[in-house]
């Protein structure tokens, strides 16, 4: 898997929401959130959470994404 073109721009918004220092934290944090979301966001962060799942760690350290606070 590439990781650096798997992501579409909406999921890689919504990484930026999310993200943290490790894989299992974004994953957590973006399940946990679930509930709060649309039908449309959540079913987003479905198919995003899946191919996070599915990235080793050490692909998921080299991703480009950064909080979307510090963007």
């Amino acid at each position: 898997m590439n990781p650096f073109n798997s992501f579409t721009m909406e999921e890689t918004n919504l990484l930026s929401i999310y993200m943290t220092e490790s894989k299992e934290g974004l994953i957590a944090d973006m399940k946990a959130a679930r509930s709060f979301m649309s039908e449309e966001i959540r079913n987003l962060a479905a198919c995003t959470i899946a191919k996070v799942e599915r990235m080793t760690e050490v692909e998921f350290a080299k991703l480009a994404i950064y909080p979307a606070d510090e963007v």
